[in-house]
């Protein structure tokens, strides 16, 4: 019994120590949406973004770490957060705006309404 629970545990470890190595995710594999059918405040911050700012927030353009492995592997620092602001939030809320590249124009933009949990690859057209 105990063997078999030790090859498991070992085979368990193996995986998560491989997997993000083989994450062979890309952009391209992220569902698409369009930006007219993200909420109105989606809207608004990916305009914001684009113009370089102001932000309302000051956590806005801080670097995104990609720890839940959503997105492509890239170099910290390759991805950066804002916020879309979610009605009757107390705080900055679960939606934001991922930006990877160097906006407006060499950028991919992402969505999230559920904090990191899922993400969306905007399409602006």
């Amino acid at each position: 019994m105990f063997d078999k629970a030790l090859k498991f545990g070992i085979a368990g470890c193996l995986a998560c120590l491989l997997a993000p190595a083989v994450n062979a995710r890309t952009a391209d594999t992220i569902p698409a949406v369009a930006l007219a059918s993200l909420p109105a405040a989606a809207a608004s911050t990916y305009e914001l973004i684009k113009r370089g700012g102001p932000f309302p927030y000051a956590k806005d353009g801080v670097v995104f770490g990609n720890y839940e492995h959503q997105l492509p592997s890239k170099p910290r620092g390759y991805y950066h957060e804002y916020t879309v602001p979610t009605p009757h939030a107390r705080s900055r809320g679960a939606r934001r705006i991922i930006v990877g590249g160097v906006p407006p124009d060499h950028a991919d933009y992402f969505y999230t309404g559920d904090h990191y949990v899922s993400f969306q690859r905007i399409q602006a057209n």
